[in-house]
Protein backbone atom coordinates (compact mmCIF):
# COMPACT_ATOMS: atom_id res chain seq x y z
CA UNK A 1 0.00 0.00 0.00
CA UNK A 2 1.46 3.25 -0.75
CA UNK A 3 2.52 5.97 1.71
CA UNK A 4 -0.03 8.38 1.99
CA UNK A 5 1.40 12.23 0.89
CA UNK A 6 2.24 14.19 3.79
CA UNK A 7 -0.84 17.30 3.62
CA UNK A 8 1.06 20.76 3.13
CA UNK A 9 0.19 23.70 5.22
CA UNK A 10 -1.75 26.43 3.51
CA UNK A 11 -0.23 30.04 4.03
CA UNK A 12 -2.69 32.15 6.52
CA UNK A 13 -2.96 34.66 3.18
CA UNK A 14 -6.86 35.31 4.32
CA UNK A 15 -6.06 36.24 7.81
CA UNK A 16 -3.20 38.41 6.42
CA UNK A 17 -5.13 40.17 4.14
CA UNK A 18 -8.15 41.03 6.42
CA UNK A 19 -5.26 42.71 8.84
CA UNK A 20 -3.93 44.88 5.77
CA UNK A 21 -7.75 45.85 4.82
CA UNK A 22 -8.50 47.01 8.72
CA UNK A 23 -5.60 49.14 8.46
CA UNK A 24 -5.92 50.86 5.19
CA UNK A 25 -9.29 51.42 6.40
CA UNK A 26 -8.63 52.85 9.86
CA UNK A 27 -5.53 54.84 8.81
CA UNK A 28 -7.13 55.90 5.48
CA UNK A 29 -8.71 59.07 6.64
CA UNK A 30 -5.45 59.69 8.35
CA UNK A 31 -3.28 59.38 5.18
CA UNK A 32 -5.50 62.22 3.03
CA UNK A 33 -5.50 64.82 5.74
CA UNK A 34 -2.20 64.26 5.64
CA UNK A 35 -1.41 64.96 1.95
CA UNK A 36 -4.04 68.07 2.73
CA UNK A 37 -1.64 69.04 5.32
CA UNK A 38 1.58 68.53 3.17
CA UNK A 39 0.13 70.72 0.21
CA UNK A 40 -0.78 73.65 2.56
CA UNK A 41 3.52 74.53 3.22
CA UNK A 42 3.93 74.56 -0.51
CA UNK A 43 4.19 77.56 -3.15
CA UNK A 44 1.13 78.37 -4.76
CA UNK A 45 1.29 77.79 -8.37
CA UNK A 46 -2.03 80.19 -9.16
CA UNK A 47 -1.61 83.67 -11.36
CA UNK A 48 -3.77 85.87 -9.67
CA UNK A 49 -4.89 87.26 -13.39
CA UNK A 50 -5.63 89.89 -13.91
CA UNK A 51 -4.04 91.28 -11.38
CA UNK A 52 -1.13 89.91 -12.25
CA UNK A 53 -0.03 88.59 -15.99
CA UNK A 54 2.00 85.27 -15.70
CA UNK A 55 5.04 86.32 -18.98
CA UNK A 56 4.48 84.38 -22.21
CA UNK A 57 7.49 82.46 -23.75
CA UNK A 58 9.35 84.73 -26.50
CA UNK A 59 7.53 82.89 -29.39
CA UNK A 60 3.85 82.77 -27.90
CA UNK A 61 1.56 82.84 -30.62
CA UNK A 62 -0.84 85.74 -29.92
CA UNK A 63 -2.29 88.36 -31.64
CA UNK A 64 -1.33 89.22 -35.40
CA UNK A 65 1.06 92.32 -36.56
CA UNK A 66 1.65 93.73 -39.83
CA UNK A 67 5.54 95.58 -39.83
CA UNK A 68 6.79 98.58 -41.48
CA UNK A 69 9.99 98.82 -43.24
CA UNK A 70 12.37 101.11 -41.08
CA UNK A 71 11.16 104.18 -43.26
CA UNK A 72 7.69 103.86 -42.32
CA UNK A 73 6.31 101.81 -45.63
CA UNK A 74 4.03 98.41 -45.21
CA UNK A 75 6.19 95.11 -45.90
CA UNK A 76 2.85 93.77 -46.91
CA UNK A 77 2.53 93.58 -50.82
CA UNK A 78 -0.73 92.17 -50.74
CA UNK A 79 -0.23 88.73 -52.24
CA UNK A 80 -2.35 87.08 -50.38
CA UNK A 81 -0.22 84.16 -48.96
CA UNK A 82 -1.47 84.06 -45.61
CA UNK A 83 -5.11 83.88 -46.66
CA UNK A 84 -4.57 81.00 -48.23
CA UNK A 85 -1.97 79.27 -46.27
CA UNK A 86 -5.16 79.99 -43.33
CA UNK A 87 -6.62 76.29 -42.52
CA UNK A 88 -9.41 78.60 -40.56
CA UNK A 89 -10.44 80.98 -43.51
CA UNK A 90 -9.81 83.32 -41.13
CA UNK A 91 -8.04 85.93 -42.85
CA UNK A 92 -9.27 88.48 -45.73
CA UNK A 93 -6.56 90.11 -47.77
CA UNK A 94 -7.37 92.99 -50.98
CA UNK A 95 -4.25 93.64 -52.71
CA UNK A 96 -4.15 97.02 -54.57
CA UNK A 97 -1.14 98.64 -57.09
CA UNK A 98 0.58 101.04 -55.45
CA UNK A 99 0.33 104.34 -57.52
CA UNK A 100 3.13 107.43 -57.99
CA UNK A 101 1.59 109.19 -60.23
CA UNK A 102 0.75 112.68 -59.75
CA UNK A 103 -2.63 112.65 -58.15
CA UNK A 104 -2.68 109.17 -56.85
CA UNK A 105 -3.09 107.31 -53.81
CA UNK A 106 0.67 107.03 -53.59
CA UNK A 107 3.08 104.40 -52.39
CA UNK A 108 2.96 102.23 -49.51
CA UNK A 109 5.05 99.56 -49.87
CA UNK A 110 8.31 99.18 -51.72
CA UNK A 111 6.55 96.37 -54.20
CA UNK A 112 3.83 96.73 -56.86
CA UNK A 113 0.91 96.17 -54.53
CA UNK A 114 -0.14 96.74 -51.23
CA UNK A 115 -2.43 95.26 -48.73
CA UNK A 116 -5.63 97.69 -49.30
CA UNK A 117 -7.99 95.69 -47.23
CA UNK A 118 -6.37 93.74 -44.38
CA UNK A 119 -8.94 91.68 -41.85
CA UNK A 120 -8.48 88.99 -39.22
CA UNK A 121 -11.05 87.35 -37.48
CA UNK A 122 -10.49 85.86 -34.06
CA UNK A 123 -13.48 83.82 -33.96
CA UNK A 124 -12.03 81.39 -36.65
CA UNK A 125 -8.66 81.84 -35.71
CA UNK A 126 -6.38 78.69 -34.11
CA UNK A 127 -3.27 80.97 -33.50
CA UNK A 128 -1.75 77.82 -35.53
CA UNK A 129 0.92 79.78 -37.07
CA UNK A 130 0.79 79.09 -40.36
CA UNK A 131 0.19 82.39 -42.11
CA UNK A 132 3.15 83.97 -40.81
CA UNK A 133 5.50 80.72 -42.33
CA UNK A 134 3.73 81.75 -45.69
CA UNK A 135 4.45 85.06 -45.80
CA UNK A 136 7.50 86.05 -48.31
CA UNK A 137 7.90 89.36 -46.79
CA UNK A 138 7.89 88.86 -43.08
CA UNK A 139 5.10 91.31 -43.05
CA UNK A 140 3.05 89.46 -40.84
CA UNK A 141 4.11 88.42 -37.38
CA UNK A 142 2.64 86.92 -34.27
CA UNK A 143 2.77 89.34 -30.61
CA UNK A 144 2.97 88.42 -27.41
CA UNK A 145 -0.48 89.98 -26.96
CA UNK A 146 -3.62 87.49 -25.73
CA UNK A 147 -6.01 90.01 -24.39
CA UNK A 148 -8.65 89.92 -26.73
CA UNK A 149 -11.63 88.16 -25.52
CA UNK A 150 -14.87 90.63 -25.99
CA UNK A 151 -18.69 90.27 -25.59
CA UNK A 152 -18.99 91.85 -29.10
CA UNK A 153 -18.88 89.58 -32.29
CA UNK A 154 -17.62 92.26 -34.49
CA UNK A 155 -14.98 93.79 -32.63
CA UNK A 156 -13.23 90.50 -32.78
CA UNK A 157 -12.87 91.00 -36.60
CA UNK A 158 -9.29 93.09 -36.29
CA UNK A 159 -9.11 95.38 -39.56
CA UNK A 160 -5.51 96.75 -41.02
CA UNK A 161 -5.57 99.84 -39.17
CA UNK A 162 -5.36 97.77 -35.65
CA UNK A 163 -2.60 95.38 -36.97
CA UNK A 164 -0.53 97.63 -38.52
CA UNK A 165 2.58 98.32 -36.36
CA UNK A 166 2.65 101.90 -35.26
CA UNK A 167 4.85 104.49 -36.37
CA UNK A 168 8.54 104.54 -34.65
CA UNK A 169 11.33 107.08 -34.36
CA UNK A 170 12.87 107.73 -38.12
CA UNK A 171 9.74 106.61 -39.85
CA UNK A 172 7.25 108.54 -42.08
CA UNK A 173 3.18 108.27 -42.52
CA UNK A 174 2.62 106.56 -45.65
CA UNK A 175 2.26 106.71 -48.60
CA UNK A 176 5.02 108.62 -49.70
CA UNK A 177 7.78 107.34 -52.33
CA UNK A 178 10.97 104.95 -51.63
CA UNK A 179 14.06 105.76 -50.72
CA UNK A 180 16.33 107.79 -54.04
CA UNK A 181 18.21 105.19 -55.60
CA UNK A 182 17.13 102.03 -53.82
CA UNK A 183 15.10 99.11 -55.65
CA UNK A 184 12.38 97.13 -54.04
CA UNK A 185 15.30 94.08 -52.66
CA UNK A 186 17.41 96.57 -51.20
CA UNK A 187 14.50 97.22 -48.78
CA UNK A 188 14.80 93.60 -47.77
CA UNK A 189 18.71 93.26 -48.19
CA UNK A 190 18.29 95.81 -45.08
CA UNK A 191 19.81 99.03 -46.87
CA UNK A 192 17.05 101.28 -45.98
CA UNK A 193 17.82 102.70 -41.98
CA UNK A 194 14.86 105.25 -41.60
CA UNK A 195 13.04 107.88 -43.56
CA UNK A 196 15.01 110.50 -45.92
CA UNK A 197 14.70 113.91 -45.69
CA UNK A 198 13.27 113.58 -49.05
CA UNK A 199 10.53 111.25 -48.26
CA UNK A 200 9.59 113.46 -44.86
CA UNK A 201 9.03 116.59 -47.11
CA UNK A 202 6.88 114.51 -49.49
CA UNK A 203 4.76 113.65 -47.15
CA UNK A 204 4.11 117.21 -45.51
CA UNK A 205 3.91 118.33 -48.73
CA UNK A 206 0.75 115.63 -49.48
CA UNK A 207 -0.87 116.32 -46.04
CA UNK A 208 -0.56 119.59 -46.89
CA UNK A 209 -2.04 119.73 -50.37
CA UNK A 210 -5.24 116.98 -48.95
CA UNK A 211 -6.16 119.86 -46.23
CA UNK A 212 -6.46 122.41 -48.92
CA UNK A 213 -8.71 119.94 -50.85
CA UNK A 214 -10.86 119.45 -48.12
CA UNK A 215 -11.59 123.06 -47.26
CA UNK A 216 -11.58 123.82 -50.93
CA UNK A 217 -14.51 121.22 -51.14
Amino acid sequence: MPPRPTPTRRPLVADDQKKGGFLSDLFAPVGGFGVTFATMFRKVATTEYPEVKRPTAQRFHGRHQLNRHPDGLEKCVGCELCAWACPADAILVEGANNDDSEGGAGRFSPGERYGRVYQINYLRCIFCGLCIEACPTRALTMTNEYEMADNNRADLIFTKEQLLAPLQGGMATPPHPMVEGLEERDYYLGKVSEATTTQQAWVEGHHSRAAGQEVSS
